[in-house]
C-alpha cells in the first residue's frame, strides 16, 4: 500500500439553481399568475472518517473536488431538485487546513465522523415569490449563488496509543510484527522502513491498542536529517512512546547518549513531545553479548526513573510481558482522560 500522508486539493461545492419566470398557462385561464419554482440548493463538500483508511492515497490523483450545482427551477411551481454533496472520505487523524492562509478548518478524529465543510449555493427563487397586490406579474426571478470554494491541505496524523521510537536498525519493525498483525519489511540495514506502520495489539485477553512504527531518527531529525522529520508528527498523538534501545555491536555509540539525543529530538520538533510517558525496551536478547550488557545499562536508566524491559522480538522472549504492561498503562491512561474530559464539560471554563 502506498502511504501518503499529505494532500493539497481544491474543492468547490456545487452553485444554486436559478429560479424559473413562469406564468400560468392553462385552458380558460388567460391570464394566469406568476408559477415559477425556486432553483435546488448546490451540493455541500462533506468529509466522512473511515476507520479503514490510513493513507490519504485516494485524494492524490484528483486536485479538483466538485459537488452538483442545484437544479433550475421550472413553471407549474415546480422547485428544481438540490445538487448531489461530494463525500470525501478520509482516515482518522486527518486534519484540514485552508491551504492559502493556514488556518486549521478540522481536526477528524473519530471513525464515522462527518463535516459539511463547504457549503452549497442557495437556489433562486422564482418569480412566483415575487408576486404583491401592486405586482401581480413579476417577471423577475433570482439567480442562484455560488457554493463556496476552497483551495486545502489535508494532512495526517495517524492515530496511536504506543509509539516506537529509536535509531534506524533497532527493532522496531520485528516488534510491532511479533506482537501485532502489522508486516512491515524487515532486514539487516538502516531504514529499513520508509512509512509509518500501525499494528492492533491484543493483550490480556480481552483488551487491545495500537501501536505505531515510524522510520527510524538520527541526530538531526527534526532539521530534515533522515527520515524522522516528515514522520515524527505520526506519534505527536501518541499516548507513551516506547524506546527501543539496540546493544548490539551494530548499533554504535553510547546507548544513554543515543537515547538523549532521541529525546532532544522530539523536544525539538515538539516541546509537547518530551513531557510523554517514556518506557525503554532493551531490544535483541537473543543475542549473548546484549545479555552482557543488559544489567548495567537497564540499571542506569531504571535510577533516573524510566520503566525498562529487556526482550527479545526475534524468540518473543519478554514481549507478552512488555504488550500486557503496556496494555493496562493505556487503560489507565484512557480512564484519566476520560475523567478529565468529563470534568471539563460539567465545569466548564467561564470565560467572562
Amino acid at each position: 500500500m502506498n502511504f501518503v500522508d499529505e494532500v493539497r486539493i481544491t474543492a468547490k461545492a456545487g452553485d444554486g439553481g436559478r429560479g424559473c419566470v413562469s406564468f400560468r398557462r392553462e385552458r380558460f385561464i388567460p391570464k394566469g399568475g406568476p408559477d415559477g419554482g425556486d432553483g435546488g440548493e448546490g451540493g455541500s463538500i462533506v468529509l466522512r472518517v473511515d476507520g479503514g483508511l490510513s493513507t490519504l492515497l485516494d485524494l492524490r490523483y484528483k486536485k479538483l473536488y466538485k459537488a452538483k450545482n442545484g437544479a433550475h427551477g421550472m413553471g407549474k411551481n415546480m422547485h428544481g431538485k438540490g445538487g448531489e454533496s461530494k463525500v470525501l472520505r478520509v482516515p482518522p487523524g486527518t486534519l484540514v487546513f485552508d491551504d492559502e492562509t493556514g488556518d486549521l478548518l478540522a481536526d477528524l478524529t473519530r471513525s464515522d465522523q462527518e463535516l459539511v465543510l463547504l457549503k452549497g449555493g442557495m437556489g433562486g427563487r422564482g418569480n412566483a415569490r415575487f408576486a404583491t397586490s401592486t405586482n401581480r406579474a413579476p417577471r423577475y426571478a433570482q439567480p442562484g449563488t455560488p457554493g463556496e470554494e476552497r483551495r486545502l491541505r489535508l494532512e495526517l496524523k495517524l492515530l496511536a496509543d504506543v509509539g516506537l521510537i529509536g535509531l534506524p536498525n533497532a527493532g522496531k519493525s520485528t516488534l510491532i510484527s511479533a506482537v501485532s498483525a502489522a508486516r512491515p519489511k524487515i532486514a539487516d540495514y538502516p531504514f529499513t522502513t520508509l512509512v509509518p506502520n500501525l499494528g492492533v495489539v491484543r493483550y490480556g485477553g480481552f483488551g487491545s491498542f495500537v501501536m505505531a512504527d515510524i522510520p527510524g531518527l538520527i541526530e538531526g531529525a527534526s532539521e530534515g536529517h533522515g527520515l524522522g522529520n516528515r514522520f515524527l508528527r505520526h506519534v505527536e498523538r501518541t499516548d507513551l512512546f516506547l524506546h527501543l534501545v539496540d546493544l548490539s555491536e551494530l548499533q554504535p555509540g553510547d546507548p544513554q547518549e543515543n537515547f538523549a539525543t532521541l529525546n532532544n529530538e522530539l523536544m525539538c520538533h515538539n516541546p509537547e513531545m518530551a513531557k510523554k510517558p517514556q518506557w525503554i525496551a532493551l531490544t535483541k536478547q537473543d543475542l549473548p553479548e546484549v545479555r552482557e550488557k543488559t544489567p548495567g545499562i537497564r540499571q542506569a536508566f531504571e535510577a533516573a526513573g524510566f520503566r525498562v524491559f529487556a526482550l527479545s522480538a526475534a524468540t518473543g522472549d519478554g514481549t507478552r510481558e512488555l504488550t500486557n504492561a503496556l496494555g493496562e498503562e493505556i487503560d489507565r491512561l484512557r480512564k484519566a482522560r476520560n475523567v478529565a474530559e468529563a470534568e471539563t464539560i460539567d465545569n466548564p471554563v467561564d470565560e467572562g
